[in-house]
């Protein structure tokens, strides 16, 4: 007698149960099902069962896809900028919140090592006011101090020389306004201050435009991460330009930092997603509607996106592709 099994024309020699036909062909009847002649066969009749000849036996189980190929995991370079190395790749502002304390609670959330500092004039008419540093301990975290609200390369270099006094920082974010609308960088006046705190001993991180060959030569010069922005700052609008970023991070060696425009979560996956050394972000944090929550969701974004990037997307393909295996289609 004949039977087809799976579209195949198999031969016995003797009427023979379902249970038993399975068996022999070394199938464990719990991890299948089977349909007789297009009608399903309950897994408790397979032995009541007795196979005829000209029967159609479809036998089918759970599948899952996969080449074979296992490519073993890349290791991941630990984040070290100016030959000192971080846990964490989110770096965040210390503006914007409704208090100190509040500040405190939402670098703690980020998991952030680093945190820039504004560098601004003690208020003198009532010296007793708390200062940052009564709620960012700088022996825990390391204070990045900034240039923010500078327009031109005297006033940036001025104020970080201010800030090394204060606090004995070498290593300081640099960023040079080009105007109060917009707050691009001004390129030509940011190579200048570069030039002059390199000269100095600084060890300078620098806010830049999403330009390769300027993020180039601020390298050449000496800079030790270069920072280009994502978008406006403050403006929550995302990563607007991925291509120049990835640009800039396959053409530098020194850490690459997206600096500005983060809004969301996504927006620092991303980010990461491109390879990007990190994320520094401010606004983004300070202005949510709880900032403690999404400075946690922010730490979390950034850890994914790294993990994402070293695990390697999938290719873009401008058709479809099946997950699961066709053959042995029913």
């Amino acid at each position: 007698m004949h039977i087809v099994l799976n579209g195949e024309t198999r031969e016995l020699s003797s009427p023979v149960s379902l249970g038993a036909f399975l068996a022999h062909i070394g199938i464990d009847s719990r991890k299948v099902a089977v349909e007789r002649n297009r009608e399903i066969v309950s897994r408790t009749a397979y032995d009541d069962t007795l196979l005829q000849d000209g029967d159609q036996l479809e036998v089918v189980h759970f599948i899952g896809g996969g080449s074979g190929a296992v490519t073993p995991p890349p290791v991941d370079e630990p984040f070290t900028v100016a030959g000192r190395t971080f846990s964490s790749r989110l770096l965040v502002g210390t503006g914007k919140y409704r208090d100190f304390e509040e500040t405190a609670r939402a670098i703690e959330a980020s998991g952030a090592e680093i945190v820039t500092v504004a560098v601004r004039r003690v208020n003198v008419s009532d010296p007793s006011q708390p200062m940052l540093v009564d709620y960012v301990d700088p022996k825990k975290y390391t204070y990045l101090p900034n240039t923010a609200g500078c327009f031109t390369a005297d006033d940036a270099v001025r104020t970080l020389r201010l800030a090394r006094e204060a606090g004995g920082w070498s290593l300081v974010k640099l960023e040079v306004l080009g105007d109060q609308k917009t707050l691009y960088p001004n390129m030509a006046e940011t190579l200048v201050a570069a030039e002059a705190l390199i000269a100095d001993g600084f060890q300078v991180m620098v806010y830049c435009a999403d330009d390769p060959i300027a993020a180039k030569r601020l390298e050449d010069m000496g800079c030790v991460a270069i920072m280009p922005l994502g978008s406006l700052i403050g403006s929550g609008l995302g990563i607007v330009n991925p291509y120049t970023i990835r640009l800039i991070k396959e053409s530098v060696s020194v850490p690459v930092l997206v600096d500005a425009g983060v809004g969301s979560a996504s927006d620092a996956a991303v980010a990461m997603e491109l390879g990007c050394d990190g994320v520094l972000m401010n606004t983004a944090i300070a202005d949510a509607k709880d900032p403690i929550r999404m400075a946690h969701a922010m730490r979390l974004a950034v850890q994914a996106g790294r993990e994402s990037y070293l695990a390697g997307r999938m290719p873009r393909k401008s058709f479809a592709d099946p997950s699961s295996p066709i053959t042995g289609l029913i």
